[in-house]
């Protein structure tokens, strides 16, 4: 049977050998809006749970907070629509007294190219663009969330009198879905705030599309509230790209909305689980790195066996994506080693996703198809393989009809078994 998966900017081709029993585990499809202004303005005149943008007090000056490049959110789709309806509901406002926060959590502040990259100057124009430093930005202290995680946040977006956020909503392996304040929150927050709503990725409810219990996902919430983010503008995306809903309101009420479109379309039910997964991430932005494919590794290994083999399908064109990772990860031998030591260090980003990596790759066999340098691949304790090698390798060596589950999209396709 011959697959073609993405990878990267383009596609990748493979033929699994007739011994197998073949799978599809595809999302499913809902309809793209037709018309993205209609529904945004739409949305923007009936907000989930919130109130109107035109109702509120005319701010001294704007902070909209949009993703990174590892977020396919159409900021420049939906940005230039936020900004006409800001400057029509407030006259008086110029641009100028617009912040565009570039809110990457704890990814590399954007360089000069990237940010014209997500945001092109004919987007924004006359508005302040700034990218976010977890670690160097002026933070302002928000407070505490019942879950003693110190809110700092970004003064640019903190201190303004209207805060927006745009982003779109995925499902999570811990958060259980993004959205609502997230964007603000962990996008605009500073380092010590996302380690320590991070660190609560371990418990039992911090898993992928379970949002009720989730402290994760509870504690973002009640960050947003001391934060007091006005609105929220979310999309959930088809595996395409499109847009199949568009929402604004009280952060909060957005995710957990857009959330029940993100499960009806990524979440897929299996029979039982398979031998083999071969993955793609989804392609570009989903495997712009090694630390964003780890997703896709995680979510394929739900439809799988334990001991099961997974061939994990990420070109990461920008390598691994984070040094405290590659710096952890590389000091151990093995991924046993890695959980060891993890136990005993206390939760730590970059760290937490050498963890993450561990915790499957000592539960299943994998290999990976990547344009990252195999002894870089192996210090990160994963192995490079030609794909269709593997695969054959893997069908012809399996005793019986092995099953093989093909997985287009697996950093947003999640699996449960009915």
């Amino acid at each position: 049977m011959k697959i073609t998966l993405k990878y990267g900017q383009g596609r990748r081709d493979l033929s699994i050998p007739e011994k197998a029993s073949v799978s599809l585990l595809s999302p499913s499809s809902l309809p793209v809006l037709k018309d993205v202004e209609e529904a945004f303005e739409a949305a923007m005149a009936s907000p989930v749970g919130g109130q109107r943008l035109e109702t509120m007090d005319e701010p001294g000056n704007v902070a909209i907070a949009v993703p990174d490049e590892t977020r396919p959110a159409p900021v420049k789709t939906i940005l230039p629509l936020l900004l006409k309806r800001l400057y029509a509901a407030f006259p008086d406002l110029k641009p100028e007294r617009v912040t565009i926060i570039i809110g990457g959590g704890l990814h590399p502040p954007c360089s000069d190219k990237e940010i014209r990259r997500i945001l092109p100057e004919s987007v924004a124009p006359g508005c302040r663009v700034v990218s976010h430093d977890a670690v160097h930005s002026r933070m302002t202290d928000c407070g505490k969330t019942s879950l003693k995680t110190p809110v700092l946040i970004n003064a640019h977006f903190a201190e303004a009198g209207l805060k927006l956020v745009i982003g779109n909503i995925d499902p999570h392996q811990f958060v259980g879905f993004t959205g609502g304040a997230k964007g603000a929150a962990i996008g605009c927050g500073s380092k010590n705030t996302i380690e320590a709503n991070h660190a609560l990725m371990f418990n039992e409810r911090a898993r992928v599309a379970n949002i009720e219990g989730n402290p994760v996902r509870s504690d973002i919430d009640k960050a947003g509230d001391l934060i007091e983010v006005d609105l929220a503008i979310n999309v959930v995306l088809d595996t395409a790209k499109r847009i199949v809903r568009l929402l604004v309101g009280e952060p909060k009420a957005v995710s957990q909305e857009g959330a029940k479109t993100c499960a009806a379309l990524y979440g897929v039910a299996i029979q039982e689980k398979f031998d083999i997964a071969v993955a793609s991430c989804g392609g570009y932005p989903k495997d712009i790195n090694l630390y964003q494919a780890q997703k896709g590794l995680a979510h394929a290994a739900l439809a799988v066996k334990p001991g099961g083999k997974i061939l994990l399908m990420a070109a990461c064109p920008q390598g691994v994506g984070d040094e405290a990772y590659f710096g952890y990860v590389s000091r151990f031998p093995t991924p046993d080693a890695v959980l060891e030591d993890f136990k005993g260090l206390g939760f730590k980003m970059g760290a937490h996703k050498a963890f993450l990596f561990s915790r499957t790759l000592t539960a299943f066999d994998v290999a990976i198809a990547s344009e990252i340098q195999p002894e870089i691949l192996s210090k990160c304790h994963l192995t490079a393989c030609d794909p269709q090698e593997t695969l054959e390798k893997w069908v012809e060596s399996s005793p019986g009809r092995p099953t093989v589950a093909v997985i287009p999209d697996g950093n947003t396709t999640y699996f449960y078994t009915e």
